[in-house]
């Protein structure tokens, strides 16, 4: 069976390409025979191979080995965050959390953000003063508009007031190097450039914790469940290769995006914000998002309208409505630079995307 693609991707926030040291990395695993469950000599095997693996992402973040516990991606490391450390405590999060976050807790406080996107550290502080343990949600960069959280500050935060923190670390970890010690972070494989299927939740220390899924006790009876080494395998190899990329490369590709978009009358959602170096979010006022997305499919270049959790369906972006748009919100694109990209098709896509505003204007 055939499938058809565009031919330029560039939505790398839903899923990067695999990387081919993650490839190599899969393909290595997928040779070998064992249950890292088993004492004999494959399991032993299979086991070295697991804990190298965890030793990559607990050295990457500062912190031991034994605080990363895989889980099957970024959402399940999200709930299981909130299932070992929320219960018993007022569960603040930010009005742009992901919906792996919002969902899990429909009735936690919410944190605004100004107009850039940033999160309110004022109202946080507030928030955090008022009596009862808290336990804060916040993302390290939006999944949307690529904008940064103030992590130093809302960590300072957290610790005048003995709140505990957990950093949605899905988008930037690889794509910017971030202090996140001290607290809970959840990462996904596939949005580094490994395969679908595997990610972790670092702990802020060694201790045990209450498993959402208990099963037979893998991952120190943090997480249930046969371990996905394939996956894994490659998550630690793709985290090692986008740690090695120059993303100033990425920015300086975006920002010819973020210029040309804007000579067209374009609004890039959190300009002036700092950001991921490869994200920008372009409003088209007056033009849906829809109509943008078939046309600028039909000319060969694949975006998106926001998250890729969302069924498929184009509906008003709740990340950009918290930042006070109101139609923009259902009149935004996604563009996310994969690793790969290439200068040829940024400026296919600028080309394409300056064909589509003259087109719509002249309807």
């Amino acid at each position: 069976m055939t499938f058809l693609s565009a031919q330029t991707y560039l939505d790398a926030n839903a899923t990067e390409p695999l990387r081919p040291e993650a490839r190599e990395a899969v393909i290595a695993a997928l040779d070998l025979v064992g249950n890292p469950s088993s004492v004999h000599a494959f399991g032993r095997a299979v086991r070295r191979a697991l804990e190298e693996a965890r030793s990559v992402f607990g050295h990457g973040f500062g912190r031991d080995p034994d605080q990363c516990v895989f889980t099957s991606g970024g959402t399940e490391a999200n709930a299981l965050a909130l299932h070992a450390y929320g219960a018993g405590r007022r569960v603040l999060i930010g009005a742009t959390e992901h919906d792996a976050i919002r969902r899990v807790v429909p009735g936690a406080e919410i944190i605004p953000v100004l107009r850039d996107g940033v999160l309110d550290c004022a109202v946080l502080r507030e928030k955090l003063a008022e009596s009862g343990p808290a336990f804060v949600c916040v993302m390290a960069a939006n999944n949307e508009t690529g904008v940064l959280s103030p992590l130093e500050d809302v960590h300072a935060l957290c610790r005048e007031f003995g709140a505990r923190l957990h950093v949605d670390a899905v988008q930037s970890a690889g794509r910017i190097e971030q202090s996140l010690e001290g607290c809970s972070v959840a990462l996904s494989g596939h949005k580094m450039g490994g395969p679908k299927g595997a990610g972790a939740l670092l702990l802020p220390d060694a201790e045990s914790i209450d498993a959402l899924m208990p099963g037979g006790g893998q991952e120190r009876g943090r997480r249930g469940g046969t371990q996905a080494l394939p996956a894994i395998m490659g998550m630690a190899a793709a985290f090692t290769a986008a740690r090695e990329q120059d993303w100033s490369v990425v920015d300086g590709l975006r920002a010819q995006i973020d210029a040309a978009v804007q000579r067209l009358g374009a609004r890039v959602a959190g300009y002036g914000a700092a950001r991921l170096p490869n994200t920008s979010n372009v409003i088209l006022d007056g033009v849906g998002a829809q109509i943008q997305l078939m046309t600028l499919d039909l000319a060969g270049f694949a975006v998106s309208a926001g998250s890729a959790c969302s069924s498929g369906k184009v509906a008003a972006s709740h990340v950009l409505t918290a930042m006070g748009e109101h139609d923009g919100a259902t009149q935004a694109l996604r563009v996310s630079l994969p690793w790969n990209v290439q200068n040829v098709q940024v400026d296919g896509f600028i080309a394409a995307y300056e064909q589509m505003v003259q087109r719509l204007r002249k309807a």
